[in-house]
């Protein structure tokens, strides 16, 4: 089992999603219907991937700050979503949810989305075309690097680094 700082290499499938396609899965799903992959234990990565430059499948794709999503993560987390992938810190209700659906939510290193486009092998625009970056994606990742910043049993490695640095003075 994952655990709060463990740095990890994740390959698979993730999709990317941010604020504007978020919003459209909350109306998605108030309306019934429902999203447009199989959230159950699926990862999102909170990217807005830039064009794919010749002979590659995608362009620079760094992490986008997390907390614009917390709003929204709770009850995709409910809904049987398995991880999220991002930067910074979360909401309390986000934690809580990451614990009680034994999720997980891990860390990308922001500013260096030229460097993780090396990690995926494949894109596929699967929903939201219209929103240009923002569009959800498929993507397929391999040994894409990671750190668990909050894990199913609590840990929170923003609170628990703020207090080893605080010892450290």
């Amino acid at each position: 089992m994952l655990r709060c700082g463990d740095k990890i290499l994740l390959s698979g499938v993730v999709y990317t999603s941010r604020d504007a396609a978020h919003k459209r899965f909350m109306k998605i799903l108030d309306e019934g219907g429902k999203m447009p992959f199989d959230i159950e234990n699926a990862v999102i990565y909170y990217a807005g991937p830039t064009p794919a430059p010749e002979g590659r499948p995608i362009g620079s794709c760094g992490p986008t700050t997390s907390g614009r999503m917390d709003r929204f993560a709770p009850r995709l987390l409910d809904l049987g979503l398995g991880g999220m992938i991002g930067k910074g810190e979360r909401s309390k209700e986000v934690r809580d949810a990451i614990v009680r659906n034994k999720a997980v939510y891990l860390c990308a290193i922001g500013g260096a989305g030229a460097l993780a486009c090396n990690c995926i092998k494949s894109v596929e625009v699967i929903a939201f075309e219209d929103l240009g970056c923002e569009s959800v994606k498929r993507l397929v990742i391999e040994d894409f690097p990671l750190v668990v910043a909050n894990d199913m049993y609590g840990g929170d490695i923003f609170s628990s680094g703020r207090a080893q640095y605080a010892k450290n003075i």
